[in-house]
């Protein structure tokens, strides 16, 4: 990769969208990318068992209209992480995130996620082994600690061992995982928010990029977080289930960068790529789902949703469904 490109991801940082199972699929990302061309993109979370041992290459598939899109990668095995990190190399992708946050019982069954906070070291390993893989950027994502770790002990010692190991961007969730207890949907709300330990870090690792995510939900949020010094805030529920609101003035008011996005031009824009989607054997539904809180707050939206919800399953269901919703929004 150019480093032109590898700038341009990095700058891209400044704002980028949360990977979330089941939600940031590729129909989702390229509604995302035409509400901001600039905002980071990142996919699901793909484990490397699943590309190394199971070859399953399609969960790499995505549009280059996507970029800048980073894939995040689940796993333990520095040797099958490095050789996962060329798969999504030579598949396109300008960054390689290695998952160390995720909190599910399936995520703690593979020794991977949220519980590798308990192993710096491996993690550094795991690093160090997919840099060596490909010429990509290798970045983490992680919380403050699980369980009865003290984040304020064990955070510097894993940000310095994964530095060390050529880690130039990290994205901390400013919540511990709970890995026993609660659940993962209650991890996302449960443990407190401490955003004062994220900007210590910060200040502890001025040449490292840190990203802040958990709990923001607006622009203005994150513009008070870049204000006080961060490189940069991940949004993640907020900015599927209201992405008008969250990304459309993203390019002007976080990087300065051309102008808002309109969201029904945004769904127009989506009828060409449901109708390649369609003509290629998918279903309505797969794209639609994610454009259900294209207009939340807006009047007519209620009907939007129900008229896309409704209708998107049937077998005979095609772009002008998502006429008719927008003419319920337009009128």
């Amino acid at each position: 990769m150019s480093e032109n490109k590898r700038n341009n991801i990095h700058n891209s940082a400044t704002l980028s969208v949360a990977p979330m199972m089941d939600w940031t699929d590729r129909h989702c990302r390229f509604m995302h990318r035409l509400l901001s061309q600039e905002t980071l993109l990142y996919t699901e979370m793909v484990t490397a068992p699943a590309l190394v041992r199971g070859g399953a290459l399609h969960l790499l598939a995505h549009s280059p209209q996507e970029h800048p899109v980073a894939l995040q990668l689940g796993g333990s095995d520095p040797v099958e992480l490095a050789q996962a990190t060329k798969l999504g190399a030579d598949a396109g992708y300008g960054e390689i995130n290695l998952n160390c946050g995720c909190p599910s019982d399936r995520v703690q069954s593979g020794a991977f996620g949220a519980v590798l906070m308990q192993s710096p070291k491996l993690v550094a390993d795991c690093v160090a082994a997919m840099r060596d893989a490909a010429d990509t950027e290798v970045t983490v994502k992680c919380r403050i600690g699980v369980d009865e770790q003290e984040p304020r002990e064990i955070l510097p010692d894993f940000l310095d061992k994964i530095q060390a190991a050529g880690c130039r961007r990290v994205t901390i969730h400013a919540r511990k995982a709970w890995l026993q207890g609660l659940s993962p949907k209650e991890n996302r709300d449960v443990p407190p928010l401490d955003y004062e330990l994220i900007h210590q870090m910060k200040a502890a690792f001025p040449d490292l990029h840190i990203s802040i995510n958990g709990g923001i939900s607006s622009l203005g949020e994150a513009k008070a977080q870049l204000d006080r010094g961060l490189d940069g805030v991940m949004i993640g529920r907020s900015a599927y289930h209201q992405p008008g609101d969250v990304l459309s003035t993203a390019d002007p008011e976080i990087f300065g960068q051309g102008e808002a996005s309109d969201p029904f031009d945004v769904a127009r824009q989506m009828l060409p790529y449901i109708e390649a989607h369609l003509n290629g054997g998918g279903r309505l539904h797969q794209v639609t789902r994610h454009m259900l809180g294209l207009f939340a707050g807006r009047p007519g939206a209620r009907q939007w949703r129900r008229t896309l919800s409704e209708g998107a399953h049937r077998d005979s269901a095609g772009p002008e469904l998502v006429e008719q919703a927008l003419a319920s929004v337009l009128g």
